[in-house]
Order: structure tokens, then C-alpha cells, then sequence
């Protein structure tokens, strides 16, 4: 039996923040097939990692804060394009070029919710964690961490519509049940906070 792999990348549209490839690849029988692949990494580091073994570098970071002072967990709710609506989320962003994830995890935060780190929790790094595997490679660091300051919407950019939050366990619980759009990583992680509170990030 054969192992499936890719075997030649072919570039179909080009933007600022998103690719579009066709992946040829071999299946498990041994016959060609062809996928759609959306990527945010350039042709070449992309065929690196299917053709050549390069490592695979995170593309992002996934934040799960909680406010020390007020004992809440911290989300966001932003309007996404694709939906064409607002969505409740962790605090994300990409990673620049040339950053690392504890550096994009303190700007991204402070970004997004004008709070800042205080202490990224020990045990809680993940990295490569695929959000959709089945049209993207795009994946990201996972971490739990403490942050302190004031809610604010001062350093956002421009095309960022987000509203910062606040949850105490019992504010979780009560959205949770609630008829409003959820990311699904933010949806398990307020599932979590619901059930356990304070706990989760001890």
C-alpha cells in the first residue's frame, strides 16, 4: 500500500495575509489527486515543509487570559468578514515575521483588550494546533496566561472591530446558553472556565 503525500504545489491566487495553492498529491491507492490549500505562509517556506521536511512554523497565537485582579476570563467579541457577523473569540493574532509566540502573545493581548501580560502560565504552551485542517495548514500556539490593566479599545488597527470581555464562571455559563455565534476554540475554553472557574488556570 501506498502512503499518501504531496508532490507538487502550484500557486492559484496571492494576497497580503492569504494564499491559495493546488496540492498534487498521491493517495494511500497511488493515484493522483489534486486539493484546494489556503495558507498563510509564501510558496516557498510552504513547499519546504511538504517537500523538503523543513519544520512547520505556527502561524499564530491563541490566547486564553485571565484578569487577575478582576478573577474573570478574558474574550472578545469581533466582527469577521466571512460571517458577516460578530463572534465570540480567544484574543488571537498572527505571528510577525521574525517574532516570537511570547512576543506576538503580549502584543497581540495588549492589541486587542488593552490589558497586558503578567504571567504566561507554566505546562500551558501548545504549539501546532490546526484550526481546520481540511482546507488549511494554518496552526497555532495555544497558552493560558495572567494579565492585569484596564479593558480598553485604544490599540486596535483600524480594521479590527472587537469588543473586549470580561466573564465571571457564572457570566460563562449564562452565554454559553445563549443564541450567539461562537469560535469553537472559544466556545470548549468557556465551556471549561464554566465548570471549573478559577481552577482552570491554577
Amino acid at each position: 500500500m501506498y502512503m499518501s503525500k504531496i508532490n507538487k504545489l502550484t500557486t492559484l491566487a496571492e494576497t497580503k495575509f492569504l494564499n491559495l495553492y493546488n496540492a498534487e498529491y498521491s493517495n494511500k491507492g497511488g493515484n493522483i489527486k489534486n486539493w484546494i490549500i489556503a495558507s498563510r505562509k509564501e510558496k516557498e517556506n510552504l513547499e519546504g515543509v511538504y517537500l523538503n521536511n523543513k519544520e512547520l512554523q505556527d502561524d499564530a497565537v491563541l490566547i486564553v487570559p485571565f484578569h487577575k485582579e478582576e478573577e474573570k476570563i478574558v474574550v472578545i467579541r469581533q466582527f469577521r468578514v466571512p460571517i458577516n457577523s460578530y463572534i465570540y473569540e480567544m484574543p488571537a493574532g498572527l505571528i510577525d515575521k521574525g517574532e516570537s509566540p511570547q512576543t506576538a502573545i503580549t502584543r497581540e493581548l495588549k492589541e486587542e483588550t488593552g490589558l497586558d501580560v503578567i504571567e504566561i502560565l507554566k505546562n500551558t504552551v501548545k504549539g501546532q494546533l490546526f484550526l481546520s485542517p481540511g482546507m488549511t495548514d494554518e496552526s497555532v500556539t495555544s497558552v493560558f496566561c495572567t494579565c492585569g490593566g484596564t479593558i480598553s479599545k485604544a490599540y486596535m488597527e483600524e480594521d479590527e472591530d472587537i469588543e473586549p470581555i470580561l466573564l465571571s464562571q457564572k457570566e460563562a455559563q449564562e452565554l454559553l446558553i445563549k443564541d450567539v455565534k461562537f469560535d469553537i476554540k472559544c466556545y470548549i475554553y468557556l465551556q471549561e472556565f464554566a465548570k471549573s472557574g478559577n481552577k482552570m488556570f491554577k
